[in-house]
């Protein structure tokens, strides 16, 4: 048997652990405990569930093969392990796949920044399709997105937008979209109906929560300003210093919140950012791991790799780290990003056995 199956009994011997603790009073009466616990069994229960499923499986095959030869149960035998094998098969491949290292930021919700790049006032309207093309895959998924920053243009588009997405493994899904997007479309300012390309970067970050981002800032680094908020034409002004810019002094990442009347409600936000983005930072810095933990069948999520086409007159969108194309950005661009994100984890979970099997 392959190797990777020798760690599967201790999975589930944590798995009965946890329901074990999970049954205790006193650990029911401590709900943060209770949650922390309930979580690491829903994380590993698909593996438990898949692991005792294949033992039946192999029951059921020597069962099958103890009947050959038997006048009797010989035909049945055969008809049992016709069915039983391919699925014995099937059953191991799933079992390497959720033994797989997880990516420890796979259940966390996300902060996107999506900002114009090349292409002027037809790069900030691209930026403004790709928010909405999120916003519905979002809906689809059953998560929420919620703006938490925004510098919008003229035109009607984003010079930059910042959002938080919440829901079941955000992460897991959209740590892939990190890159720039390149469109290829005939601008709705241009007269002579020339296509143009233009193009948008898509950041992902993990949100950290404060229990999380411990040991990631320390608060001493940070300064604090606070300043009134300025409202668009001079209106609604601020009377209180309410808006809030945070600068790491190490990094000379900065944060300015002003979109809530609040000043507690603007320094919760700038928080949230502010981890999310000197985690990014570092994990940028330090590109040679992140490559790997990504690894490079689906990218670095360096926000300077070009990742994926829109071709509005051909109607296609192309992946261009895994080589995919497809002849529907219609409803790609409406929110059916499924297709692409099913075969861009699938390529970084065959690029993950790939490695293991190397070794």
């Amino acid at each position: 048997m392959d190797p990777i199956f020798a760690q599967i009994q201790s999975v589930v011997d944590r798995y009965d652990e946890l329901n074990q603790m999970l049954a205790d009073p006193d650990v029911m009466a401590d709900s943060q405990n209770y949650m922390q616990l309930s979580k690491e069994a829903g994380q590993i229960r698909e593996t438990v569930e898949t692991y005792k499923r294949y033992q039946d499986v192999i029951s059921g095959i020597e069962d099958a093969e103890s009947m050959l030869g038997d006048p009797e149960m010989d035909e049945l035998a055969k008809e049992d392990l016709s069915n039983l094998k391919p699925e014995k098969e099937e059953l191991e491949e799933k079992l390497k796949i959720l033994m797989l290292p997880k990516d420890e930021n796979d259940d966390k919700n996300i902060i996107m920044e999506i900002r114009g790049a090349a292409g002027g006032d037809e790069s900030s309207l691209f930026a403004a399709d790709l928010l909405g093309m999120y916003r519905r895959y979002a809906e689809n998924q059953g998560w929420s997105l919620q703006i938490i920053d925004e510098t919008t243009t003229e035109v009607g588009g984003y010079k930059e937008v910042a959002c938080m997405i919440s829901g079941d493994k955000v992460f897991s899904k959209l740590k892939f979209e990190s890159g720039a997007h390149r469109v290829q479309r005939v601008p709705k300012t241009e007269t002579q109906g020339r296509v143009h390309t233009s193009t948008a970067t898509v950041g992902v970050m993990p949100e950290f929560e404060e229990v999380d981002a411990e040991g990631l800032i320390d608060p001493k680094d940070v300064r604090e300003d606070v300043y009134r908020a300025s409202g668009a034409g001079g209106q609604h002004v601020n009377k209180t210093s309410s808006a809030i810019r945070l600068t790491h002094e190490p990094t000379g990442i900065t944060v300015a919140m002003q979109d809530e009347r609040s000043q507690q409600q603007n320094r919760a936000k700038a928080w949230k950012i502010l981890n999310a983005r000197i985690y990014d930072h570092f994990a940028q810095e330090n590109q040679a791991e992140y490559a790997e933990q990504r690894k490079t069948a689906v990218g670095s999520g360096d926000r300077s790799e070009r990742i994926r086409t829109y071709n509005y007159p051909q109607n296609r969108v192309t992946d261009h780290r895994i080589g995919l194309t497809l002849n529907k950005l219609d409803r790609i661009i409406a929110g059916d990003l499924g297709e692409i994100i099913d075969a861009l984890v699938l390529a970084e979970q065959t690029a993950k056995l790939a490695a293991l099997n190397e070794n």
